[in-house]
C-alpha cells in the first residue's frame, strides 16, 4: 500500500523563494529558482512505499532529491560573494561593494603594518646584539690586560709625574676628610655647650628673682652666661662657615677631579689592552686575513689612544686648577678659623664680630633655638 507524505509542513524549510526579491524587481527567473521549482515538484508527487511490517522502503527518487538539495546548498551564496548595497534596495550597481575586496585590503594593510613592526623590532634587536658583542669583546680584552699586569706578564703605560700628582691628591683628600670629621665633631660639641650656657643663664636669672639675698650674684652670672652664649653663637657661625667651605672642597671639587682620574685610568687600561692586541697580531703571519685583522686592530688602537691622551690632558688641567683653588679656599678658611677662635677665647666680642663681617658671614636671628645645618644632618 502506498500513501503520500504530507509535505506541506516541510515547505517553509525547503522553499527558498521567500528570500528573493519580488517578481516585479527581477528581470526573470534565475537558474537557482528553476532548480528549486523542479525539486518542489518532485517532492509534491513523491510516494513513499510502506511494507507490510510498517517500514518505509527506499525509492530511487530519494537519491535524486538528496543530490538536488546538496547542489542547491553548494551553489548558494557564500560570505565572499556577499555584496554591500550603499544606495538602498534596488539601487544601481555603482553602490555595490564586494566584501572580498574589503577583506583583501584589510589583510594587505595588516600584513604591511606587521611587517614594518617586525623590521623595526629586528633592527633594535640587531643593534642591541651588536652593542653587547662590542661590550663583551672590550671587557674581555681589558680583563686580560688587568690580569697580565697583576701577575707581571704584561706591560702598562706609566706617566710618572702624573701618577705622583694623583697619589698626592688621594693622600690630601684622606687628610682633609679627617680634618672635616674633627671640625664637625667640634661644631656638635660647641653647639651643645652653647645650648647649656643658654639654659644655665636662664636658670640664674630665675633664681635671682626668687632669692632676694643672692639676687646680685645670680644676676651677674646670668649676664655672663648670656654674653658667653651670644659670643658662642657668633663663633659657631664662623665654624659652620669653615666646615661648609672644607666640605665643598673635599666632597665636590676633589671628588670631581677623582672621577676624571677614574675615567683616565680606565682609558689607560683600554689603551694598553688594544696596544697589546695589536702587538700580538703584528708578530703573527701576514696573509690577507691577518692583514685585515691587523688593520682593524690598528683602527681600534688609534681610537683608544686618542681617548687616553685626551683624558690625560683633562686630568693634568684639573689637577692644576684644583691645587690653585685649594690654596685660595684654605687660605681664607684657615684665617677665618684662627681669628674667630682667638677673639672668642680672648673675650674680644668686637673683634669676633669684625671677623664675621670681614668674611661676609651672616648669623641666624637671635633668640632662635633651631640647630645648625650640621645638627640637622
Amino acid at each position: 500500500v502506498k500513501r503520500k507524505r504530507n509535505w506541506d509542513a516541510l515547505s517553509p524549510v525547503i522553499s527558498l523563494r521567500g528570500s528573493y526579491p519580488p517578481e516585479h524587481l527581477t528581470p526573470g527567473p534565475s537558474p537557482r529558482s528553476t532548480m528549486t521549482d523542479s525539486i518542489m515538484s518532485k517532492v509534491a508527487t513523491m510516494e513513499i512505499p510502506i511494507n507490510s511490517n510498517g517500514d518505509t522502503g527506499t525509492l530511487p527518487e530519494d537519491d535524486s532529491l538528496e543530490q538536488d538539495l546538496q547542489q542547491v546548498m553548494v551553489s548558494g551564496p557564500n560570505l565572499n560573494e556577499t555584496s554591500i548595497v550603499s544606495g538602498g534596495y534596488g539601487g544601481t550597481a555603482e553602490g555595490i561593494i564586494p566584501t572580498s575586496s574589503i577583506k583583501g585590503s584589510n589583510i594587505n594593510h595588516s600584513s604591511s603594518s606587521s611587517s614594518l613592526a617586525d623590521d623595526a623590532n629586528r633592527g633594535v634587536a640587531v643593534e642591541k646584539l651588536e652593542y653587547v658583542k662590542k661590550w663583551g669583546l672590550n671587557t674581555y680584552k681589558c680583563t686580560k690586560q688587568m690580569i697580565s699586569e697583576r701577575f707581571g706578564r704584561g706591560s702598562r703605560t706609566v706617566d710618572l709625574e702624573l701618577e705622583a700628582q694623583i697619589e698626592v691628591l688621594r693622600d690630601t683628600k684622606r687628610k682633609y676628610e679627617n680634618m672635616l670629621r674633627l671640625a664637625r665633631a667640634l661644631t656638635n660639641h660647641f653647639y651643645s655647650m652653647v645650648q647649656t650656657q643658654h639654659a644655665l643663664g636662664d636658670t640664674f636669672a630665675d633664681l635671682s628673682q626668687k632669692s632676694p639675698e643672692l639676687r646680685d650674684e645670680f644676676g651677674y652670672n646670668a649676664e655672663t652666661q648670656k654674653l658667653l652664649c651670644k659670643n658662642g653663637e657668633t663663633l659657631l657661625g664662623a665654624i659652620n662657615f669653615f666646615v661648609f667651605g672644607v666640605n665643598t672642597l673635599v666632597n665636590k671639587t676633589m671628588e670631581d677631579t677623582l672621577q676624571t682620574i677614574k675615567l683616565y685610568e680606565n682609558a689607560r687600561l683600554e689603551f694598553d689592552a688594544y696596544r697589546a692586541d695589536l702587538e700580538e697580531l703584528s708578530l703573527g703571519p701576514r696573509d690577507s686575513v691577518a692583514m685585515a685583522r691587523i688593520e682593524g686592530a690598528q683602527q681600534h688602537f688609534q681610537v683608544y689612544k686618542d681617548k687616553y691622551e685626551q683624558l690625560r690632558a683633562d686630568v693634568t688641567i684639573k689637577l692644576k686648577f684644583l691645587e690653585e683653588n685649594k690654596v685660595k679656599v684654605m687660605h681664607k678658611q684657615l684665617l677665618l678659623f684662627h681669628n674667630a677662635i682667638s677673639a672668642y677665647f680672648a673675650g674680644n666680642q668686637q673683634q669676633l664680630e669684625q671677623t664675621l663681617q670681614q668674611f661676609s658671614i651672616k648669623l641666624k636671628p637671635p633668640g632662635t633655638d633651631k640647630p645648625s645645618w650640621l645638627e640637622e644632618q
